[in-house]
């Protein structure tokens, strides 16, 4: 399929690195100096595709300022050849907000993120993207975390031009496989449930997959990019297998069932510092780790240091 985003479509078959947002000691500042090294960083490594103000960005903890400041600090952080996509949402006023400081910044797309509201009709949601792909030029990724992005929905959607892609972020390959079968409309899949279920998804059809510990270990999630890529599956699940500790770990609880994943950035945060990179504090209502999940931490980072794989930055 050619068309105004096909260059978009080609660079997301591939991984793309959800950054963090670092901040000062007391979390009341975005540090967004060493946000900018950080991207450096990765690009330097073989990053290619950012997405800032992600979950793993806090995107819910940032003000709408501090939103447009993070991504248009990435991107004024990186070559031209990178792409840049920002995370978009809330209400409608809201995320067409994002969107026109995001296009006016530079960004190649935006991803919205997953709907957060206590009374949902599913025609109203189709609405609700439709009018967002219409205030913007840029390309669309629609971010599936629940329900309420039903195959209805995004088949619908699917028939859009901008909407470029799908971030399907559930732990439920045999739903993804049947929505890449069904889902009529032209999009690239993207794995968003990271490194743990990367082979299984992508010999369902997954074109892609995002990386929260791909900012402080690169070099083995661009093998793993590589080796599905190339379909060398043996070699996927050897690095797969040895990347899964901190996908496990950050799926861990924080207080029962309902508080699922709650280390999921903060473990991403200390991994930066343990790198000599920003990683720093978490907002309220996330938590920074204990002293003995730091520890744990460290002691997956050197199992992986000692494995077949480089740990850029700091290896």
């Amino acid at each position: 399929m050619t068309n105004a985003y096909s260059g978009l479509r080609e660079s997301l078959q591939s991984v793309s690195f959800t950054l963090p947002t670092p901040f000062s000691s007391d979390c009341e500042r975005v540090l967004y100096e060493q946000l900018e090294e950080n991207a450096r960083t990765l690009y330097d490594e073989g990053a290619r595709v950012f997405i800032p103000c992600g979950n793993t960005g806090e995107y819910y903890s940032l003000s709408q300022d501090e939103r447009i400041d993070v991504v248009r600090s990435t991107i004024d952080a990186l070559p031209e050849d990178a792409t840049v996509v920002g995370g978009a949402g809330g209400s409608v006023k809201n995320a067409v907000e994002l969107l026109e400081a995001y296009e006016a910044a530079g960004a190649d797309a935006a991803m919205i993120m997953y709907p957060r509201h206590t009374y949902v009709h599913e025609q109203g949601l189709i609405e609700y993207y439709r009018t967002l792909a219409d205030a913007t030029d840029m390309g669309l990724i629609l971010y599936k975390r629940g329900e309420l992005l039903s195959e209805a929905v995004l088949d619908d959607l699917s028939q859009l031009e901008s909407v470029v892609a799908v971030k399907y972020a559930v732990n439920d390959v045999k739903q993804f496989s049947r929505l890449v079968e069904t889902v009529s409309g032209d999009v690239e899949w993207l794995n968003g449930v990271a490194e743990r279920y990367a082979l299984s998804y992508a010999i369902e059809g997954a074109d892609g997959f995002t990386t929260g510990i791909g900012n402080f270990v690169p070099q083995p999630v661009l093998a793993l990019e590589s080796a599905l890529s190339a379909g060398e599956w043996d070699r996927a699940k050897e690095i797969k297998d040895a990347l899964r500790p901190f996908e496990d770990f950050r799926e861990e609880q924080g207080g029962g069932v309902a508080f699922a994943a709650a280390k999921n950035v903060p473990v991403v945060k200390h991994g930066l510092d343990l790198q000599g990179m920003a990683g720093g504090p978490v907002r309220e209502p996330l938590v920074d780790l204990s002293a003995d999940d730091r520890e744990r931490v460290e002691q997956y980072l050197d199992r992986i240091r000692h494995a077949d794989y480089a740990v850029s930055p700091s290896a």
